[in-house]
């Protein structure tokens, strides 16, 4: 079972944590990583582009000519979509882009991404990320300490932290339960405590 160094918010080891080898010690496969992202980013779609079709349209149903004895092309009213300002045809409508993807996979795809900023030693634990007051500089100086800079903070249950963090602009606050694989692979290290490393194994052992 992968052993890591616990930290306190000046940087230093207070203590060693077992992680769990099912968590974070798994095999990346990165083809997880794909499959859960493109999941991700078609749920956030909203899927509202809409065009008028020629009965959203404006104007008179009246025929403009008779349909034989002109020598032209048959025509109907004035909304048919080959005249301009006309109606769209086939155009696009509200959808939802959304589809399912099973949930051992998304599980699998978590173990894969935390197993890999494990294995490149771009995960560190604290054993607890208590701010005295809400305030950005503070946590700035944390990360600093810990020479942390394009960071995902994952805690439970600190709004301290969440408000602190929310102005920094290479720093995101999740909760356990709001781990993602998009958000691990988009930001170069994740910052756990001991209580979101327990709440991270709960969920996908």
């Amino acid at each position: 079972m992968p052993t890591i160094d616990v930290l306190n918010t000046a940087g230093k080891k207070v203590g060693e944590l077992t992680l769990s080898d099912a968590v974070f010690g798994a095999a990346v496969n990165e083809n997880l990583f794909f499959e859960t992202v493109r999941w991700q980013q078609a749920r956030a779609r909203q899927g509202n582009a809409s065009t008028k079709g020629r009965s959203y349209i404006s104007g008179s149903t009246r025929k403009l000519y008779r349909q034989k004895g002109t020598g032209r092309a048959r025509r109907g009213d004035i909304k048919s979509p080959t005249m301009r300002g006309g109606g769209t045809l086939f155009g696009p409508t509200p959808r939802c882009y959304c589809y399912t993807l099973p949930k051992k996979v998304r599980k699998a795809a978590l173990r894969s991404a935390l197993s890999k900023r494990l294995a490149e030693n771009n995960l560190k634990v604290l054993d607890s990320f208590e701010l005295p007051k809400i305030k950005t500089k503070d946590a700035v100086a944390v990360l600093g300490k810990l020479g942390l800079t394009k960071v995902l903070i994952i805690d439970a249950e600190n709004r301290a932290l969440d408000l602190s963090t929310r102005n920094i602009h290479k720093a995101k606050y999740l909760p356990p339960e709001g781990l993602n694989v998009m958000d691990i692979l988009r930001y170069d290290s994740i910052l756990l405590t001991k209580k979101a490393v327990e709440a991270v194994e709960g969920r996908l052992q």
